[in-house]
């Protein structure tokens, strides 16, 4: 399983780095209509989280995170004033039911004038077969327990970990193991006989003013007498455990874009969870010119940023 580059960058599927910030024209800013206005070009930074994907079922692996893409912390993309920018959230995967494989999950977008379009790759669906991967995505899928070919899904280069693989052996009820999906911070764990894979971890951003963890991996399911695996941090579900009261398979959470959990026998596998988009302007440049029904913050955690949050599709004029 090879390792992947840092999540935390631009140099990401479908991101770049844009030109510099211009300077103000005639000693002013010149101001535009809504709260705030500032129609010559000013920085931004992003965070798109795409949708995790669904879970597998029949002793399946843990779906991957929602590809992670930022460029927080590093080098702004410049927004040119009056100009309309496009956000697709992806939403989550579905699940494999009772009877297979899950889907992969949607991606998140992030386009318009001026900027490449950055664009973040729905996490890799679990297995639901043993003879079968797990789904490549931004984070891989776990595999599911098989005949040495349950193997995890690839991640994007930039945007998540690889799934774990599926316990290769089927020498009887105690061999049935899941891998667990890959995170946005970690691979998926691999299955060790009949103890699951859990899920990879995600990854933290602060974008919004506090830490908050994205992109975590689902867990792989598990036989009757040993655990399932656990979500990864940052939204993946749990694996269920064949036979057990109360250990359903968990969905990835929404606005996370976590990877759903696997299921087993009774229990059905879980769907992923939707991602998010996420801009922060400066507070006396933003227009206030939004469609989509965004949440808005300005002065987070005291930066003198606003903050314009995504969880459907909508658009943003600068």
């Amino acid at each position: 399983m090879r390792e992947l580059k840092t999540n935390l960058t631009t140099s990401g599927k479908g991101s770049t780095n844009i030109q510099p910030r211009r300077g103000k024209s005639f000693g002013y800013q010149v101001l535009g209509f809504g709260s705030g206005g500032g129609v010559a070009p000013y920085e931004a930074t992003y965070l798109v989280i795409a949708g995790g994907g669904g879970g597998g079922h029949n002793n399946g692996g843990g779906a991957g995170g929602g590809g992670f893409l930022t460029n927080f912390g590093g080098s702004a993309i410049t927004l040119t004033g009056a100009e309309t920018y496009t956000i697709t959230v992806g939403a989550g995967g579905a699940s494999g039911g009772t009877t297979g494989a899950g889907t992969v999950g949607d991606d998140s977008v992030l386009s318009g004038a001026g900027i490449s379009t950055v664009t973040s790759d729905g996490g890799g669906f679990g297995s639901g077969d043993g003879t079968a991967a797990g789904g490549d995505g931004g984070s891989g899928g776990g595999g599911a327990y098989g005949d040495g070919t349950g193997s995890g899904g690839a991640a994007t280069s930039g945007q998540g970990y690889d799934g774990g693989d599926g316990n290769p052996s089927l020498s009887g009820p105690a061999s049935y193991g899941g891998g667990g999906g890959g995170g946005a911070g970690q691979v998926g764990e691999t299955a060790v006989v009949a103890y699951a894979g859990d899920g990879g971890n995600g990854l933290a951003n602060s974008i919004t003013g506090s830490s908050v963890t994205y992109a975590g991996g689902g867990g792989g399911a598990s036989d009757p007498v040993y655990p399932p695996g656990d979500g990864g941090t940052g939204g993946g579900g749990n694996g269920a455990q064949h036979s057990a009261p109360g250990r359903d398979a968990g969905a990835g959470t929404d606005e996370l874009g976590g990877g759903g959990g696997a299921g087993v026998g009774s229990h059905a596998a879980a769907a992923g969870g939707d991602g998010i988009v996420i801009l922060s302007v400066p507070d006396g440049n933003y227009s206030g010119t939004t469609t989509g029904g965004p949440t808005v913050a300005t002065d987070v955690g005291g930066t003198g940023k606003t903050t314009i949050k995504f969880t459907g599709d909508g658009t943003y004029t600068a």
